[in-house]
């Protein structure tokens, strides 16, 4: 698919072209949303939110990257501004100041599926879980993040660092339980 063509076809107004490029898009950006959000019913919300950003900027993609990844970001600060709008996740998004848990360096060394990590990633708060996805999925900064989320970058920093904290400690436990559970006879 020529993605050149087919912005300047959606620019035209072409609404054939609309639908191809949020077909082309719509499932990949549908698991981004949902990385963000708690269930699937938000994170299809946040994907209707979502398109209508890109096709009411879609005049300002420069074609000086992949189209994907300019999509990806409206995405992703969609997402971050549903969050802030909704107010069931409002109380879990405030961050609060204060010294780092101590984070192992250590690897924990279990056998672990995608999906697995995935799930375990869903169930940090929504302020972690973004912060996490934002930081090692998406690779933003803690300054962007900062920026993005209305916090300084040492918010970023020490939410990032608990919620990787929090992980370990659940992924350690998981691995205990498979542990114990092939050691039994």
């Amino acid at each position: 698919m020529d993605h050149h063509q087919l912005v300047k076809s959606c620019l035209r107004g072409d609404a054939v072209a609309q639908k191809q490029l949020y077909e082309h898009f719509a499932a990949g950006m549908l698991g981004v949303c949902y990385r963000y959000t708690k269930s699937m019913t938000d994170a299809e919300d946040v994907l209707q939110e979502g398109f209508i950003m890109v096709y009411k900027n879609l005049h300002q993609f420069k074609f000086e990257g992949e189209l994907g990844g300019w999509i990806r970001r409206i995405m992703v600060n969609t997402a971050i501004n549903y969050l802030k709008k909704q107010s069931r996740y409002q109380t879990e998004l405030l961050f609060t100041e204060g010294g780092l848990h101590p984070v192992s360096n250590d690897d924990p060394a279990v056998s672990m599926d995608t999906k697995e990590l995935a799930g375990l990633i869903r169930q940090l708060p929504p302020g972690y879980q973004a912060i996490f996805n934002m930081h090692a999925v998406e690779g933003y900064s803690h300054v962007e993040i900062g920026r993005i989320m209305g916090i300084n970058e040492g918010t970023s920093r020490s939410q990032y660092a608990r919620a990787r904290a929090l992980l370990i400690s659940w992924i350690n436990k998981l691995s205990e339980t498979k542990t114990e559970t092939y050691a039994r006879p």
